[in-house]
Order: C-alpha cells, then sequence, then structure tokens
C-alpha cells in the first residue's frame, strides 16, 4: 500500500494550511468565546469550492474525493473544530445522500446551490427520545394530493441556525413482517428553509464546537412538494445509515485534526515554559508523554485514511469508518487530556488553547454515534460470518 499522499492531495494540504493558519487561527479564540459562526470565513471556504468539494463538476463542485475533504477538515480542526464541523456536516452529511440519492432533478436543483449558491446544508435525524436508537423518531410525512406534509421536531441538528437545505427522515407508513412484527416505514426528505410550516427552535448552548449551530427544528404542518421525497419511499433508515457511514470519516478528521492541533500547541509550550533552570521539554516525563501523544495520531491518521480510501474506490467502508472515528475520537480526548498537563495551571484557563481543545475533543466521542455504537459496528462484522 502507498501510504503517500498524491500530488494533488498534498496541494489541497497546503491551501488548507495556508487557510487555516492565515483565517481561521486569529478568530478561533473569539469564535468560542463568543459562540459566534464563523460566517466569513464559511463564505470564503465557499470561494475556495472546499463547501461542497465532492460534488461532480456538473453540479458545480470541485469533483474531489473522500480524503482530500477529509484532509481539509482536519486542516481547519487544527485551530478551530467548529469549522471543521460545519465542512464536515455541509460536505459529508447534505451533500453526499442528494449526490447518492437524489434525482436527476434533484440534483440539478440543489447541489449548484449548495456549492455556487453559498447555501449550507445541514442533516436532521436525532430527536429527543431518538439519539442512538434512531428508528425511534416520531416525525411524521404524510402524503396528500402532490405534497407531504411533516410534522415534527429534531434537536441538536448541526448548522440548522444558518442552513438552507436540510435532509430529513420522517415516518411515512407502518409495515408488517412476515412474523406479524409492525415496523415504521421511514423516508427521507428535502426540505428548504422557506418551507411552510418549518421554523428553527431552540439554540443550544454547548460545551464546545460553540462556533458551531445546534439547534432544534420544528415541523408544524410544513408542507413540501411531493417531489422532494429523497430516494424511494420507505428507505430512509438505509439512507440515514450509509450517509452516517460516510460522515463519521468527517468526525474522525475533525478528532485528528484537534489531536494535531492540540499536540503542536503543547510541542510549543514545552519548549518556552522553563522550570528548575531549563524548558520542561528537556524533562524525560514530559518527552515520553508527548512522544504517546505522537504515535496515537500517526495511527489515527492512517485509519482515518483508509476509511477514506475505501469509501473512493467504492469497496466497503462501514467497518473501516466506525473503526477511524471510534480510534481517533479517543486519541483526540486522550491526546487534549495530556495537553493539559503539559500546560499545568494554565492549560486550565482560557487564555490558552489546551482547554478549548480538550472541549472540542469530547463531542467526537459522541455524535455521529457514539464510541459504544461504534464498538457495536466493529464487532458485529467481526463476528459476522464471512462467505469464504
Amino acid at each position: 500500500m502507498d501510504f503517500n499522499l498524491s500530488r494533488e492531495h498534498q496541494l489541497v494540504r497546503k491551501m488548507m494550511a495556508e487557510f487555516t493558519e492565515n483565517e481561521v487561527k486569529p478568530i478561533a479564540a473569539e469564535t468560542d468565546k463568543t459562540s459566534q459562526y464563523p460566517r466569513e470565513n464559511i463564505e470564503k471556504l465557499f470561494d475556495l469550492g472546499v463547501m461542497g468539494m465532492c460534488v461532480p463538476k456538473e453540479y458545480g463542485g470541485a469533483g474531489a474525493d473522500p480524503l482530500a475533504s477529509a484532509i481539509c477538515i482536519e486542516e481547519l480542526s487544527k485551530q478551530c473544530a467548529s469549522t471543521g464541523d460545519i465542512v464536515a456536516t455541509h460536505n459529508g452529511l447534505c451533500c453526499d445522500p442528494i449526490i447518492t440519492h437524489g434525482t436527476e432533478a434533484q440534483k440539478a436543483k440543489y447541489l449548484p446551490m449548495l456549492t455556487k449558491g453559498h447555501k449550507v446544508g445541514a442533516f436532521c435525524l436525532t430527536e429527543s427520545d431518538a439519539g442512538s436508537d434512531a428508528a425511534k423518531g416520531q416525525t411524521e410525512a404524510k402524503l396528500d394530493g402532490d405534497h407531504y406534509v411533516l410534522n415534527g421536531s429534531k434537536i441538536f441538528i448541526t448548522n440548522a441556525g444558518y442552513a438552507n437545505v436540510f435532509v430529513i427522515f420522517a415516518i411515512t407508513g407502518v409495515t408488517t413482517d412476515k412474523r406479524g412484527r409492525k415496523k415504521k416505514e421511514i423516508s427521507a426528505f428535502i426540505v428548504e428553509r422557506t418551507d411552510p410550516g418549518f421554523s428553527v427552535g431552540k439554540h443550544e448552548k454547548k460545551m464546545g464546537i460553540k462556533g458551531s449551530s445546534t439547534c432544534e427544528l420544528i415541523m408544524e404542518d410544513c408542507i413540501i412538494p411531493k417531489d422532494r421525497l429523497l430516494g424511494k419511499q420507505g428507505k430512509g433508515f438505509g439512507i440515514a445509515m450509509k450517509t452516517l457511514d460516510g460522515g463519521r470519516i468527517g468526525v474522525a478528521a475533525q478528532a485528528l485534526g484537534i489531536a494535531e492541533g492540540a499536540l503542536a500547541a503543547a510541542v510549543k509550550y514545552s519548549k518556552e515554559r522553563e522550570q528548575f533552570g531549563r524548558p520542561i521539554s528537556k524533562f524525560q516525563a514530559l518527552q515520553f508523554m508527548m512522544a504517546d501523544m505522537a504515535t496515537k495520531i500517526e495511527a489515527a491518521r492512517y485509519l482515518v485514511y483508509h476509511a477514506a480510501m475505501l469509501k473512493n474506490e467504492g469497496k466497503p467502508y462501514s467497518e473501516a469508518a466506525a473503526m477511524a472515528k471510534c480510534f481517533a475520537s479517543d486519541v483526540a480526548m486522550e491526546v487534549t487530556t495530556d495537553a493539559v498537563q503539559i500546560f499545568g495551571g494554565y492549560g486550565y484557563t482560557v487564555d490558552y488553547p489546551a482547554e478549548r481543545y480538550m472541549r472540542n475533543a469530547k463531542i467526537t466521542q459522541i455524535y455521529e454515534g457514539t464510541n459504544q455504537v461504534m464498538r457495536i459496528v466493529t464487532s458485529r462484522a467481526l463476528l459476522k460470518d464471512k462467505k469464504k
């Protein structure tokens, strides 16, 4: 296996590293402090072609592969996990299902909006009583002539406060299997912010990724044309699960970037901070700690890139994505915790970035499937009888 990045991927990394250093880093602390959505930088990322970069060129995108997208998210998250989260959600959770399951008319309308049109996208599955148990959702969509009527609510929706295009999952009926067991029929829909009966509810105040808008969505007799059904009716749960497989690569890349940013900050601080007459980087205890941090990061990187490459090659990647997301996010939490320790008392204050990295890392173990769920995905694949 060739572990070297292609020239194109190296150029993507260089471009995003420069953008992150010049545009993202200067406002990262303020974005966290004020919980301000980084609107100007998101507009610049649209101009750079990063937002919706995996969309085919004929629909306004760059036609980039999943690895290029992961690299962008990784670089952004080294300084601002909120910005990395916004990009990951837009690319992996909104654009991707439309690319994969949309009709030609849907792709022709919405993908240009999500690229050249500078419209932000969101993915709406979670409900107050349906988190890890996603099939427990209660939002309904009933066909009424030439339109669907949606009723229900979603919570913890990333980008909700600023998005214009939403991929929403709702119950469209109930089916009965051969054993007489009833099962909800879930379908996917494309909803626009201006649709009647659609509104944004509570804006969440969060522990981390504070610049990323996380809100409740409310649908009260929300009317949408029936041609907004995404994929076939009743196939929505499968669409959601497959979309989350790809989205987990984005979360893994975000976690990887957070860990890398925290390590870089810790290394820099260790060279500047002096105790007992010399920089603390000269003490073997901290040298070993940083060596372990770097080793974990490199291991996480290969898992993340491997999952992205499998997706690009059209090979099964669900298990690889779960492994990458689980491992990289655990590494992010471990590395950021150690970074706070290296900073000592200063690491516990908001004057230094270590505590921000630690707060931002935690969510990567939770969203798009908790790490406990990721271990379920991995173990099921491991124990499944495979045909020879």
